[in-house]
C-alpha cells in the first residue's frame, strides 16, 4: 500500500523551494492551482476557477496561502495547512488587495498554470514586482524525486506494462483505432489508474504522425501500429510506447523497428549522473541519423514525468542541465515515414547513483498481433 505524503513532506518541499528561489536571485514563488500547488502543499481545489487561490513562498520568511473564503474549509484540510498562514477573501472583495502584503518588490517565479488575469491583477496592484515562469526560473523544482515518489512512478509503470501485455491478446485487424484505444484505457483503469491522459493508436500511415491519437480508421492486416498510452496512478504518471505489427512485417518495417530499438537502448545506456540532458537526445539521435533516417526523427527524445506526464527536465538539444539521481524522464526515439508508417519505443527511466533504471520492462522486440 502506498503511504500518503505527510505534512512534514510538504513543509520540507516548501523550505527547499524557498532555498532554490534564493539561490536563483528571486524574491520568492507565486504558486497557483495545479501540480506545483499540489506538490508543495497537498492541496488542489475541487474546482479551478477564476477565483484567486495563491500560495506565496518568499525566499526569506514564512509561506502563506490566499484562498476564497468559501473554499477555506477545504484548504484547511490540506496536509501542509498547519504550516501556512491563511488569508481569505470574500466574493466582492479585491483579492489582489488581500495578496499584496505578501509580496515585496522583486522578481517572482510563477506557476506555468497561472491564469493571465491573475498575473495582470498582481502587476496592476504591485508595479514593483515582476514575474517569470516556474519552468524558466526553477525548472528542477519537482524534477528530483524522493523514494516515495519513485515508488509511485514504478507502480504506474508496472500498471502500464500490465496493460500492454493484455492488449497483445486483443484483436486488431478489422477494428478501429478508437476501439483499441478504449481497450487501453480500460486496462489502465483496471490496473489502478485514477486518470487516463492519452491512448494513442496510430495504425499504418497514421503512425507517421507523432501527435495522432486515435480515429475511426479500421486497422488492417499488414499495418504497423504505434501504441502510446499513460495517465496517473497514486497521483504519478505512466507513459510508455510500443510499436506492434498486424501479421508479418516486411523486411524494411522490421529494420526500422530494430533501428529505433537500438536508438532507445543507446539513449538508456548514456544515462548517468552529471551527463547533460541534451546528451541523451544526441546519443539516441545519432543512431538514427547514422542509419540515414535522421530527417524522420522529428521530436525531442524525452520529457520529465511526475505529477504530470510532461514536465522538466527535457531531453533535447540545448538543455545542458546535468542529470541527478532521482530525475525521471522518458526516452522515446522514433522514425516517421510520411504516408507509410511510424515506429516509436518509449520507456520511463530514473537516474540512479551509477546509471539508469527503467520503470517499463515489457520487451522492445516487435510483437505480432492479429
Amino acid at each position: 500500500m502506498t503511504a500518503a505524503f505527510t505534512a512534514d513532506d510538504h513543509i520540507a518541499r516548501m523550505h527547499r523551494a524557498a532555498r532554490q528561489a534564493a539561490d536563483a536571485g528571486l524574491a520568492g514563488l507565486v504558486v497557483t492551482p495545479g501540480p506545483d500547488l499540489r506538490y508543495l502543499t497537498g492541496y488542489l481545489p475541487v474546482a479551478i476557477t477564476e477565483r484567486l487561490t495563491m500560495l506565496v513562498i518568499p525566499a526569506e520568511g514564512d509561506p502563506s496561502l490566499v484562498v476564497p473564503r468559501l473554499e477555506r474549509p477545504d484548504a484547511e484540510r490540506a496536509e501542509a495547512a498547519s504550516a501556512l498562514a491563511m488569508l481569505d477573501w470574500r466574493d466582492g472583495d479585491d483579492p489582489y488587495a488581500t495578496a499584496a502584503p505578501l509580496l515585496g518588490p522583486g522578481r517572482y517565479a510563477m506557476s506555468d498554470s497561472a491564469w493571465a488575469m491573475h498575473l495582470l491583477g498582481l502587476q496592476a496592484r504591485l508595479p514593483g514586482t515582476t514575474y517569470v515562469s516556474m519552468t524558466e526560473a526553477l525548472p528542477m523544482l519537482r524534477a528530483v524525486k524522493d523514494a516515495d515518489e519513485l515508488e509511485r512512478l514504478a507502480a504506474a509503470g508496472a500498471a502500464a506494462d500490465a496493460t500492454y501485455r493484455e492488449i497483445l491478446g486483443v484483436r486488431f485487424a478489422g477494428r478501429t483505432e478508437r476501439e483499441v484505444a478504449a481497450d487501453l484505457a480500460a486496462g489502465l483503469t483496471a490496473h489502478g489508474h485514477s486518470q487516463v491522459d492519452f491512448t494513442v493508436v496510430g495504425s499504418g500511415p497514421n503512425g507517421a504522425n507523432p501527435h495522432h491519437e486515435q480515429g475511426d480508421r479500421v486497422i488492417e492486416d499488414g499495418d504497423m501500429v504505434v501504441l502510446d498510452f499513460g495517465g496517473l496512478k497514486h497521483g504519478y504518471g505512466s507513459d510508455t510506447t510500443r510499436t506492434v505489427h498486424v501479421g508479418e512485417p516486411t523486411d524494411e518495417e522490421r529494420a526500422v523497428h530494430d533501428l529505433v530499438v537500438r536508438a532507445q537502448q543507446a539513449g538508456f545506456e548514456a544515462v548517468r549522473p552529471g551527463v547533460p540532458c541534451q546528451e541523451i537526445d544526441r546519443v539516441a539521435r545519432a543512431v538514427i541519423t547514422d542509419a540515414g533516417y535522421g530527417e524522420y526523427f522529428i521530436h525531442r527524445v524525452g520529457h520529465g514525468i511526475g505529477l504530470t506526464t510532461h514536465e522538466p527536465p527535457y531531453m533535447v538539444e540545448g538543455e545542458t542541465t546535468p542529470l541527478e539521481p532521482g530525475m525521471c524522464f522518458s526516452i522515446e526515439p522514433g522514425v516517421y515515414l510520411p504516408g507509410r508508417f511510424g515506429v516509436r519505443i518509449e520507456d520511463i527511466v530514473t537516474v540512479t547513483a551509477d546509471g539508469g533504471k527503467r520503470f517499463n520492462e515489457t520487451p522492445h522486440e516487435m510483437a505480432i498481433v492479429q
